[in-house]
């Protein structure tokens, strides 16, 4: 379906430059925004080698892992998560990522954050793989070379008008895939989820040989799954203004990022922007119940 590019304000600015945001949080009721693109060819290369089985990688709160599961209960794949951490084993049924990617038919392993930064080298987790016969491995956040190729996809001839475009940073698939999407007049802005993210410059030009990008650093809240009393007020003012709702782990932060770039000056006048929603929105449930523990304001669902 076409995928809508609303036009959008932020609370309390106004700027000559035309915001749009492209709606890829409704592409896909369950399998939504940026996943459904990287997981695109590699659904169709798991069919064309006859694997039975998709087995990736995640924390509890994974956009990743919840759409693995549902692209598997879709297509008639089994799917396994290797889970970080050993500590919600026992009440990932109270998790509604987890829980919801279960009633998919997903089966979780969880294992310690040390094996699990290993992954490729941990006795543990390859023994994990080499008895699950005839799989397909997905990487953490989906990021390959087929992740890439998808996400590219997310630009089209209906995006070629604008000037710079603005995304969420996890894994760097989606920003590679957007990079090799981009016309050359395009410049790309990337913003990290995840603290200390300057490796991720490296990591992504592994993955593609444009550099018409720039990572913004200054807007993770402390880091992956992190936030802050700021975040969220812009977030809950964002959507009664737009009634748009943004994923807190995400998209949430790309667009505060942007929001404070455009106060301070900091892109130069006159540019056509537009925002990629990477979906996600499953997750504020989760963070909900997290602020609720610490006595946050909450982010709202409804107006």
């Amino acid at each position: 379906m076409p995928i809508p590019i609303q036009p959008f304000q932020f609370p309390d600015l106004k700027t000559n430059h035309q915001l749009y945001i492209k709606r890829e949080d409704l592409i896909h009721p369950n399998i939504s925004g940026n996943k459904y693109w990287k997981m695109k060819y590699n659904l169709l290369k798991a069919q064309e080698l006859n694997c039975k089985t998709l087995i990736t990688f995640g924390g509890a709160m994974s956009n990743h892992i919840y759409a693995t599961a549902a692209c598997g209960f879709e297509n008639n794949f089994n799917t396994i998560a290797i889970i970080r951490g050993e500590e919600i084993a026992n009440g990932w049924h109270d998790n509604l990522t987890l829980k919801q990617a279960h009633q998919w038919g997903m089966k979780f392993y969880f294992v310690p954050r040390s094996e699990y930064r290993l992954k490729e080298k941990s006795p543990l987790i390859q023994s994990i793989l080499k008895d699950i016969p005839n799989h397909y491995l997905i990487p953490e956040g989906g990021t390959n070379a087929l992740a890439v190729k998808g996400a590219s996809e997310i630009l089209s001839k209906e995006t070629k008008s604008f000037n710079v475009i603005t995304t969420a940073v996890g894994t760097g698939g989606t920003i590679s895939g957007l990079l090799k999407g981009s016309a050359k007049h395009q410049h790309i802005l990337g913003f990290p989820a995840l603290k200390n993210a300057e490796f991720l410059k490296t990591e992504i030009l592994k993955l593609t040989e444009k550099t018409n990008f720039d990572l913004i650093l200054d807007y993770h809240f402390g880091g992956y799954a992190k936030v802050k009393t700021n975040l969220i007020q812009f977030i809950n003012d964002f959507f009664q203004l737009n009634k748009i709702l943004l994923d807190p782990i995400y998209t949430g932060k790309m667009m505060y990022g942007l929001y404070e770039m455009l106060k301070n000056g900091l892109i130069s006048d006159k540019k056509k922007i537009l925002a990629i929603h990477t979906g996600g929105l499953q997750g504020i449930h989760e963070m909900n119940k997290i602020l609720i523990k610490n006595k946050k304001t909450l982010i709202l669902t409804n107006l």
